[in-house]
C-alpha cells in the first residue's frame, strides 16, 4: 500500500508518527525500518544498552521495549480493522507497560530478534490484506482509524524512537 493516509484517517496526535513516514510502500518501509534499527543498535554492548540519557528517562533496552509493546499493540488494533471490526479502541499507558515488563532484565539480542520476529508478522499479515482492507476503519480517540493509517503509525513510531537513540543516546556513549 502506497498512499498515506489522510488526517481524517486517524486522530492529531498521531500526526507526528505519520509524518515521519516518507512516501511509498508501506510494507517495503517497514521492511526497511527492521533493518536499519538492527544496524542502530548493532554497536550498542549489553552494557551500554543500560544508559539512560538523563535521570528518569528510559534506558536504551526499555525504549526498544517500548518500541516492541507499541508494535503489538498497534499491529492488533491494525488486524481487528482490516478484518473488519469496527470497535472503539483504548489507549494504553507506556509507562505501566515499562514498569511492569523489566526490559533491562532481557538482553539487547533477544529484544533484537523479538522486534524483528513481530515486525516480521507484521508485514506477512500487511502484504496479505485484500486492497478494501486498507481503507476500513475503527476508532481511536474519537476519531476514525484506517488500516492505513494505523501501519503509518507503526512505521513512524519507531522512526521517532530511533531518531531519539540517534540524538540523545549514541552521542553520548562515544
Amino acid at each position: 500500500m502506497s498512499n498515506k493516509p489522510q488526517t481524517n484517517e486517524y486522530a492529531a496526535p498521531f500526526a507526528k508518527y505519520i509524518d515521519l513516514v516518507p512516501a511509498g510502500d508501506l510494507v517495503s518501509i517497514l521492511a526497511e525500518q527492521s533493518e536499519q534499527l538492527v544496524q542502530l543498535l548493532s554497536g550498542v554492548s549489553e552494557e551500554q544498552s543500560h544508559f539512560r540519557y538523563d535521570e528518569g528517562k528510559w534506558s536504551i533496552r526499555e525504549v526498544l521495549g517500548h518500541v516492541i509493546d507499541n508494535e503489538r499493540v498497534w499491529t492488533y488494533r491494525l488486524l481487528r480493522i482490516a478484518r473488519g471490526d469496527q470497535m472503539s479502541f483504548p489507549s494504553y499507558n507506556e509507562n505501566q507497560f515499562i514498569q511492569h515488563a523489566r526490559f533491562d532484565e532481557i538482553p539487547l539480542s533477544d529484544l533484537l530478534d523479538e522486534f524483528v520476529s513481530l515486525r516480521k508478522s507484521a508485514i506477512y499479515l500487511l502484504k496479505g490484506l485484500p486492497a478494501e482492507a486498507w481503507d476500513r476503519a475503527g476508532t481511536l480517540y474519537d476519531h476514525p482509524l484506517t488500516t492505513r493509517a494505523a501501519a503509518a503509525v507503526v512505521a513512524g513510531h519507531e522512526k521517532h524512537h530511533c531518531n531519539i537513540i540517534r540524538e540523545r543516546y549514541l552521542p553520548k556513549l562515544g
